[in-house]
């Protein structure tokens, strides 16, 4: 259950200011208070502020835009143009909800009104959730047309898409004007609500009198603790149109939207935090270790060649250096490719043979042949011979079919 404190402003700014609060049940949740924005702001504990601002500096119309979001931003200036006197340039509309028929209901204030109230506001510390035109608080009733008598003025809506504020005009004239009553032909509504105090209730008992006769019902509310608990009552039930949208919207708390996370940001800071030091400790350990085997490699080549003191850089590369000096491998692993063409050209010449495999291993290649006989083997080992560097010998040969599979084997001469 949400609670609110609903604060009424007046047009002049030296007025004393009310208050009181309720909660989203409809429910008051104290006695209304009067006095300075200051008094009113120690009021506010944890509760969220709804400011009512004066209807007269506030006119609601109803139109049909079919766009959304920030084109419907972009069109209400130009769709209500024609309908208000001042500059759309310095005047700010305020979207509220759609009708059954699709009609938007749209709020428009002027700029420097709404900075006025947003800076008395911040100058008492108050932080309004809503700021919401007063007669937004009287409450729409379906084939109802209702009335509230707020001081000098008359706030009406017809249930539907008509609502307005006036002043100078008895409750007859009010529906006369809206064409509730009279020679109007059109469908309007047959039942009235009228919510006043007990001396306008005596001021205007005549005209619920003759209202009796024109319509099909008149109730009349009293309201012995003035108008702001009903207001109030209706817009913390979410009616009204917000005026704190658009430029003047709350602005998005970074800090507040991961509030909820912050548990949960706190254990994947930490989680983050180990993991670095863990990676730390592995490579401090291992760069450790490739020092002390670095340093161990190290010696053991000064052993080797204690004449040579020049720093170890490429462990590598020294093996690979000290092993072609002492002749390991260096001459036998260069006799594969030579060797690879030149029995690429014996094949040349006899092409009825095939080769199956070829290996190597310690400066001896085998390879496996098929040909299809023992004279084409022959000359193959010739032609490699014939080279004078490798010598080439038959080590097997057995037919198979009409064809002979054979191995070959091929060194360098002298080896």
């Amino acid at each position: 259950m949400a609670e609110f404190l609903v604060i009424r402003l007046r047009e002049d700014a030296e007025q004393p200011v009310s208050w009181i609060a309720v909660d989203d049940r409809g429910t008051r949740r104290g006695h209304a208070g009067s006095g300075s924005l200051l008094d009113a702001a120690r009021e506010i504990r944890e509760r969220r502020v709804i400011v009512l601002v004066p209807a007269a500096e506030v006119l609601t119309f109803s139109v049909h835009v079919p766009a959304k979001g920030a084109r419907l931003t972009a069109a209400l200036p130009f769709a209500l143009e024609e309908q208000v006197a001042d500059d759309i340039e310095d005047l700010h509309f305020a979207p509220g909800k759609r009708n059954a028929s699709g009609a938007l209901s749209v709020a428009v204030v002027a700029k420097t009104t709404l900075l006025d109230w947003i800076r008395r506001l911040s100058d008492a510390g108050i932080q309004a959730a809503s700021i919401i035109p007063e007669n937004h608080g009287l409450a729409r009733t379906p084939n109802t047309a209702s009335l509230l008598l707020a001081e000098d003025q008359l706030f009406f809506n017809d249930g539907d898409e008509s609502t307005f504020v006036i002043s100078g005009m008895s409750p007859s004239e009010v529906l006369v004007a809206a064409n509730i009553i009279g020679d109007s032909d059109a469908e309007t509504p047959r039942h009235l609500l009228v919510y006043c105090d007990s001396a306008a209730n005596e001021t205007y008992e005549k005209d619920w009198a003759l209202l009796r006769h024109e319509l099909s019902s008149v109730d009349v509310s009293l309201l012995p603790d003035g108008v702001l608990p009903r207001l109030a009552i209706t817009v913390a039930s979410g009616e009204g149109i917000n005026l704190l949208q658009g430029r003047f919207g709350p602005r998005t708390e970074v800090a507040e939207l991961f509030k909820p996370w912050k548990y949960a940001a706190m254990f994947l800071l930490a989680l983050g935090i180990v993991s670095i030091v863990g990676k730390a400790a592995d490579y401090y350990q291992l760069s450790a270790e490739h020092s002390a085997l670095k340093q161990q490699f190290a010696e053991e080549y000064r052993q080797l060649r204690p004449g040579d003191t020049r720093e170890i850089v490429d462990p590598v590369a020294t093996v690979n250096s000290l092993r072609r000096s002492i002749g390991a491998g260096g001459n036998k692993q260069t006799i594969f490719l030579p060797s690879l063409l030149q029995l690429a050209d014996a094949l040349q010449n006899n092409k009825a043979a095939t080769v199956e495999a070829i290996s190597y291993r310690a400066g001896v290649i085998d390879v496996r042949l098929n040909a299809p006989d023992i004279s084409t083997l022959d000359r193959i080992v010739q032609a490699v011979n014939a080279s004078g560097r490798f010598n080439a010998s038959l080590q097997s040969a057995d037919s198979v079919g009409d064809r002979v599979n054979s191995r070959i084997q091929i060194r360098e001469t002298g080896a």
